[in-house]
């Protein structure tokens, strides 16, 4: 399986008053204008996602709509509550077995989960810091969830990188 992580976009600041939670903060005008055309650059690497998992909170959603609408792919997409940035790694990696028949999976989410999850997979006990900017994406190749063997880093890319992809 080829396993994808991506962050979500920028987002509205943590202190922002006029956001009542951390759960309902959103993705801020440019925030979602550099997913729009990081979803454009993710075109051009011709990934066909078989489902695209998002966390329940605000901004990743919104990231994970911009990438599905752009690429066409609504139907594919269903939220996770595990990828909720509170959950723990091995929680989160149990709850993604039942999507182990996939050959490319898509999550998107939060840090630190995102890359706690990633150092799991390639590492097991010891821990990578991989950190994934706002918009990043990486793929990794995964035999099996849960799996004994470790997984491969195949790639990351920055959100610049994906928009520099985009075709306009």
């Amino acid at each position: 399986m080829n396993l994808y992580l991506m962050r979500h976009g920028i987002a509205a600041p943590k202190d922002d008053p006029q956001i009542p939670s951390d759960e309902e903060r959103s993705l801020t005008k440019k925030g979602a204008k550099k997913m729009r055309k990081a979803a454009k650059g993710l075109l051009a690497l011709k990934i066909e996602f078989d489902r695209i998992l998002t966390s329940p909170l605000v901004r990743a959603c919104q990231t994970a709509e911009i990438v599905a609408g752009t690429a066409n792919l609504e139907e594919r997409l269903e939220e996770l509550p595990e990828l909720s940035p509170q959950t723990p790694v091995g929680e989160l990696v149990s709850r993604l077995a039942a999507y182990r028949e996939l050959e490319n999976l898509l999550l998107v989410g939060h840090e630190p989960l995102l890359s706690k999850t990633a150092s799991y997979l390639l590492a097991r006990e010891k821990e990578i810091r991989i950190g994934l900017k706002k918009g990043g994406l990486c793929r990794l190749k995964v035999d099996g969830l849960p799996s004994e063997s470790a997984a491969a880093l195949r790639w990351m890319m920055t959100p610049k990188q994906l928009r520099l992809l985009a075709d306009d």
